[in-house]
């Protein structure tokens, strides 16, 4: 699925951080992801589907934006994706912010996170 030298061989837009930092950032988001989502499920409100669907959904486009850009190779339709994300990580924190602040607080280096991955994803676009 992977094609690790099409990768390695496109133009690196400025400000690509190095490949190494990529898992423990991760890691800390998917922590800070999951402990919103935990004080977002025990919290006492009782309106929180849509809170729950845009979560389920920015995860979709999570989980889908890897095998978009570096499967398919496709750095427009990863575009979409990421932006489809980044609308839908500003819903989730929206609803959960409703509910609990510091749910929606803790979503938000998330969200920083992607803004700059989009960066990443329109420069690889337009250099390569």
């Amino acid at each position: 699925m992977f094609n690790s030298s099409w990768y390695l061989n496109l133009i690196k837009p400025s400000f690509s951080p190095p490949n190494w930092l990529f898992a423990p950032v991760w890691t800390v988001l998917y922590v800070l992801i999951f402990a919103s989502l935990a004080i977002y499920i025990n919290s006492e409100n009782t309106d929180k589907k849509w809170g729950y669907i845009f979560f389920v959904i920015q995860m979709l486009l999570n989980i889908i934006w890897s095998p978009v850009f570096f499967g398919l190779q496709s750095l427009s339709f990863g575009l979409i994706v990421i932006i489809l994300l980044d609308t839908f990580v500003i819903l989730t924190i929206i609803k959960f912010f409703q509910v609990s602040k510091i749910a929606g607080i803790l979503l938000i280096p998330y969200l920083l996170w992607i803004i700059f991955a989009t960066y990443l994803n329109v420069g690889y676009l337009i250099l390569n």
